[in-house]
């Protein structure tokens, strides 16, 4: 026990003599958590919609009133004709086109029913589809409430009240998603390329044939470097949970004590992936480019801005086989709806046998190169 509190303690004067690793330990956290997810917002907010209107009668400028009286809806141009009015989609400037037809208020009067056709940039898939379910909730609402005068009479449509109740996330916020998932990458980034360069720093300087010939055993030396960043790992997501609490007003649902104890299992997981991946690396070079290709993995097979089941068969297989996905649907699962233990056992169970073979290989692997 004493050898391994001499590691403990030149690994972390080591790790705080570089100004780097504590800078990035304290302020990456807080950059990362503040900014990204402001910026990865991938709800829409604005439409932009160029409008030609052929009909000009008072139920088209009703129509053309609901919809910039929308919120989410803005009417950039009023075109005569469609030429026109698709130069603004050539230049970007609008997203989509309504044009209402001519005798638009007579067939809707006199037929019940009226065409109008919407033109959708669809370049940017997600906002179109967006903006164009948008637009026609905003038709269809207007359909709805319409009055046709018939026989002098207002004939009264027929309604269907539906009632909803969304939990977890009531208001929809984007960011109570990402939030969770922003945290979850933030650690991953951190155990998986730092602790990834450790053991090849010792390679490079030249201290690890010392330590091999010294008395200290294998365990010793692979907890030595583990344990550090493991403690780091637990202040990193304390600092961003202080963060989702303070800029998002995202306080955890669930045990605070399950949390970190998933998050204590996950880090062991990931630290054991970045040390297996300093000893088979020669330098650090290789050991960050590994690294980096496996984080990007990571990030894009996640769930972090997917649905892992909308993914196809081929991309879950890859998902389901990587620690992350898990661990950043039970993290989501305490923070916003306040799991307990059993429903997320089976998580547990699975980083367990993530950070037993992840280390195990490491372990193993370092024996034989060394």
């Amino acid at each position: 026990m004493k050898t391994l509190l001499f590691l403990l303690q030149k690994e972390f004067k080591q790790i705080f003599r570089d100004k780097i690793i504590v800078m990035m330990t304290f302020v990456l956290p807080i950059v990362q958590l503040g900014i990204l997810p402001i910026a990865m917002n991938f709800e829409v907010n604005e439409v932009n919609v160029v409008v030609i209107d052929n009909d000009h009668s008072p139920f088209s400028n009703k129509l053309i009133n609901k919809l910039g009286s929308s919120g989410y809806i803005k009417l950039i141009a009023f075109e005569p004709g469609f030429t026109k009015a698709m130069n603004f989609i050539k230049k970007g400037e609008a997203d989509i086109i309504l044009e209402i037809p001519n005798f638009f208020e007579r067939d809707l009067v006199k037929e019940n029913f009226a065409k109008v056709n919407l033109t959708v940039d669809a370049i940017n898939g997600t906002k179109s589809s967006l903006g164009s379910s948008y637009l026609t909730s905003i038709i269809f609402d207007f359909n709805k409430n319409i009055q046709i005068f018939q026989n002098n009479k207002p004939a009264m449509p027929v309604h269907i009240n539906i009632e909803s109740s969304v939990w977890f996330n009531p208001y929809a916020n984007y960011r109570w998603f990402i939030v969770p998932g922003i945290l979850a990458f933030l650690l991953t980034i951190f155990a998986g390329s730092i602790s990834a360069t450790n053991i090849v720093r010792e390679k490079e300087v030249g201290t690890i044939e010392q330590i091999n010939v010294s008395p200290i055993k294998k365990w010793q030396f692979l907890l030595g470097k583990l344990i550090p960043f493991w403690i780091i790992g637990m202040i990193i997501l304390t600092i961003g949970l202080i963060v989702a609490v303070v800029f998002y007003n995202i306080q955890p649902v669930g045990s605070l004590v399950l949390l970190y104890l998933l998050s204590g299992v996950y880090l062991i997981a990931l630290l054991g992936f970045g040390l297996l991946v300093s000893t088979v690396s020669n330098n650090q070079l290789q050991a960050m480019f590994i690294s980096f290709f496996f984080i990007m993995i990571f990030a894009l097979m996640s769930g972090l801005f997917t649905s892992v089941e909308s993914m196809p068969e081929w991309a879950r297989t890859i998902s389901h086989s990587i620690p992350i996905t898990y661990f950043m649907k039970a993290l989501r699962m305490i923070i916003l709806k306040g799991s307990s233990f059993a429903d997320i056992k089976d998580v547990f169970l699975i980083l367990f046998g993530f950070a037993i073979a992840l280390n195990g290989l490491a372990v193993w692997n370092y024996r034989k190169t060394s």
